[in-house]
């Protein structure tokens, strides 16, 4: 019962927090917004399902346009406050989009830090550490620079790219059906610098294209779109119930595990498990975003010294507290004269707060 009053405690708070700062990065931009009509025009979008219908959906295969027939959802409004049209549009069609992407890479990136920081027992480890945003980096920047040569867009490409990056890893690590952490450790960080030369090369072939490269490297959000968000939100949604089931096991593992084992844990099977949905999710969502560093490294060990390392608690808050700090990172990226990328912003905010309370707090040991 203590450890369910803590999941809401902590919860219901960070929902709060996360409110707050949607309401004030969507009123925040070129045109301000007053604070109560932005809330209005928040709560008119919010809507639910009514209805099944088919519509034609255009997709690209292969550099070729195919229409194909998909089903859509048609959903209705559940308030309907008075808000002048311009606002509206502002809100609903311009800012809520990178708002709702932000929460969610937010959430999936901070989700997959807690299972990567638990999996390698090291609080230090973070989504990229089997090359996950590496590979993204290969596929994004190899369609920029010979957009001929790869049959994919680039989102497509990105997340193809981490998600072989990340089973190739656990292959190289795999043997005999065993897979010791140490050495899928040091095979992603093998893994990490040769993709990383993969990048630095394919920036040599960018040319006039290099700007555009650069910028996806650095992580950022400013061409979301609704079609980003649905694509995102169900892997970050599927993937943090499956994670938040196998949180006793997470929690034995760090026992060892050989412990693990001894406590019933099929020990290679959940790790196969955690490592895959953690590298999905972390590919979905640098595959809309970009590499945006520090949010899977320093979102989660900050709860965890906050709330403790028991994972029924960690993964929640931590996946609440990643969505905010997204959003409210991106809302300083863009309010200076000049936007920046989000991952530079996350950077530059998080590791003076990070090492702040590494000194002023206790770290809980993995």
């Amino acid at each position: 019962m203590a450890d369910s009053a803590r999941v809401v405690g902590w919860s219901v708070g960070l929902l709060a927090a996360l409110a707050v700062v949607v309401v004030a990065s969507a009123a925040t931009g070129p045109v301000p917004l007053d604070y109560l009509v932005v809330g209005k025009a928040l709560l008119n979008a919010l809507a639910v399902p009514v209805g099944l219908g088919v519509a034609d959906r255009t997709l690209r295969i292969a550099g070729l346009a195919v229409t194909v027939p998909g089903p859509t959802v048609e959903f209705a409004p559940v308030f309907d406050f008075a808000v002048p049209d311009t606002a509206r549009t502002i809100v609903v069609t311009l800012r809520l989009p990178r708002i709702a992407l932000g929460a969610v890479v937010g959430f999936s990136l901070s989700t997959a830090g807690v299972v990567m920081q638990g999996f390698f027992r090291n609080p230090m480890a973070d989504p990229s550490i089997i090359g996950v945003s590496s590979g993204a980096a290969v596929g994004a920047v190899a369609t920029i620079a010979i957009p001929f040569a790869v049959p994919f867009a680039l989102p497509t490409a990105a997340f193809v790219g981490a998600v072989l990056a990340a089973f190739g890893v656990y292959l190289l690590a795999t043997e005999d059906g065993r897979t010791p952490v140490a050495t899928l450790l040091l095979a992603g960080v093998a893994v990490q610098t040769f993709l990383g030369a993969v990048v630095s090369f394919l920036l040599l072939q960018t040319g006039e294209s290099l700007r555009r490269a650069v910028y996806w490297l650095m992580g950022h959000l400013h061409l979301a779109s609704w079609e980003d968000v649905t694509m995102v939100l169900p892997v970050a949604v599927v993937g943090f119930v499956v994670l938040l089931s196998y949180a006793r096991d997470l929690n034995v593992l760090l026992l060892g595990e050989e412990d693990a084992h001894a406590l019933g844990v099929e020990v290679e099977r959940t790790k196969r498990l955690l490592l895959a949905v953690a590298s999905v999710m972390t590919g979905a969502a640098v595959a809309v975003s970009g590499v945006i560093g520090f949010v899977g490294l320093v979102v989660p060990h900050v709860m965890r010294l906050l709330v403790g390392p028991d994972h029924r608690i960690l993964l929640p808050t931590s996946a609440l507290a990643g969505a905010t700090f997204l959003v409210a990172t991106d809302t300083v990226a863009r309010s200076g004269t000049a936007e920046l990328p989000v991952g530079i912003v996350t950077a530059f905010l998080g590791a003076p707060f990070f090492l702040y309370l590494l000194r002023t707090r206790e770290v809980h040991a993995l």
